[in-house]
C-alpha cells in the first residue's frame, strides 16, 4: 500500500492530480497546485495565517469551500470542506481546537520547519514553539541517571533498553555512552547505525527523543576520553579492556513532550 503523502505547505493529501509546479515545469512532489505554482509559492504568508486559513473550513454546518484546498489533522483525518472536519466524531471540535493541534502538526511540515541550530538561537528565538529545547536536553541529559536507547534488528524492529546517562555531550547534538563491545546492542548498531535515544522526567513528565546514528568506537583516545575511576567493576582489565567500547551518538532531530504539549524540531 503507498503512503498517504501530504503538502508540506499546508498539509493537504497529495495525489499526481493535485502537485504543484516546479519553474520548469516538471511536476513538484512536495507541495500541492494551490501552495506552488511555476517553483514559487502563490501566498507570501507566515504559518500561522496558513493555519488560519486552513482553519476557516472548521465549525461551520452549511456551505462549502471556495475551492478544494484540504487539510490534514494531526490523526490523519483531512479537511475538505467546511465542517468536514468534525465528520463521524462523537464530540465536535472547535475551531480553537483545530488551530491548536495544526501547532503542533505544521512545524513538521517542509516548510514551516524550523531548524534548531547549536550555535544559533536566532531561529529559536523567532519560533515560540522551540523555546526552551536546548536548555531542556541539555538539562535531562546531565541530570536524569538512566536513558534509554534503541536500535533496529535484522528482521526492522526497534529495540530498546536502560543505560546509564552520557558520559559526555557536545552540545545537544552528540553524546557518548559506555557499553560492552559484545553485546547484541552493539552487533545491531553495526549492522544499522539508525538510532534513537529518549531522555524520561517522570516526576516533571516531560519526555525527549533525539533521532539519528550511532557509531561504535574501539580507539583507545574515544576510550579514554570517557573512561571514569572506578569503571574497572565493569571493566577488569581497565581502558583497554576488549569489551569496553564507546557509543557516540549523533542527532539528526527529535521530538519533546512537556506541559501537555509535544513539539518536533530539527538540529543541525
Amino acid at each position: 500500500m503507498e503512503k498517504m503523502r501530504f503538502c508540506q505547505s499546508c498539509g493537504m493529501p497529495l495525489t499526481d492530480e493535485v502537485l504543484g509546479t516546479n519553474a520548469d515545469g516538471s511536476k513538484n512532489e512536495d507541495y500541492c497546485m494551490y501552495c506552488y505554482r511555476d517553483g514559487k509559492f502563490l501566498q507570501e504568508c507566515t504559518m500561522e495565517e496558513m493555519i488560519e486559513h486552513c482553519a476557516q473550513f472548521v465549525g461551520a454546518v452549511n456551505g462549502r469551500s471556495s475551492e478544494s484546498h484540504a487539510s490534514s489533522l494531526a490523526d490523519g483525518r483531512v479537511v475538505t470542506d467546511e465542517g468536514k472536519a468534525n465528520e463521524g466524531l462523537e464530540k465536535p471540535i472547535t475551531k480553537e481546537e483545530y488551530i491548536g493541534m495544526m501547532k503542533t502538526y505544521f512545524p513538521q511540515l517542509k516548510r514551516w520547519r524550523k531548524t534548531l541550530n547549536v550555535s544559533n538561537d536566532e531561529v529559536v528565538n523567532v519560533n515560540p514553539a522551540l523555546a526552551g529545547i536546548k536548555e531542556l536536553i541539555a538539562q535531562m541529559a546531565d541530570s536524569l541517571p538512566v536513558a534509554y536507547i534503541s536500535s533496529v534488528d535484522q528482521e526492522g524492529f526497534p529495540w530498546s533498553k536502560a543505560i546509564l546517562k552520557p558520559r559526555k555531550r557536545e552540545g545537544i547534538k552528540t553524546f557518548y555512552f559506555t557499553t560492552n563491545t559484545f553485546s547484541i546492542r552493539v552487533a545491531q548498531y553495526k549492522a544499522n547505525p539508525k538510532a534513537s535515544i529518549y531522555f524520561c522526567d517522570a516526576k516533571g513528565f516531560k519526555g525527549m527523543m533525539l533521532r539519528g546514528t550511532m557509531e561504535v568506537l574501539t580507539d583507545a583516545e574515544s576510550k579514554e576520553m570517557i573512561w571514569r575511576k572506578g569503571d574497572e567493576q565493569y571493566y577488569p582489565e581497565g581502558v583497554t579492556d576488549p569489551n569496553y567500547c564507546v557509543l557516540k551518538f549523533t542527532a539528526i532531530d527529535g521530538r519533546f513532550y512537556s506541559d501537555f504539549y509535544p513539539r518536533s524540531f530539527v538540529i543541525e
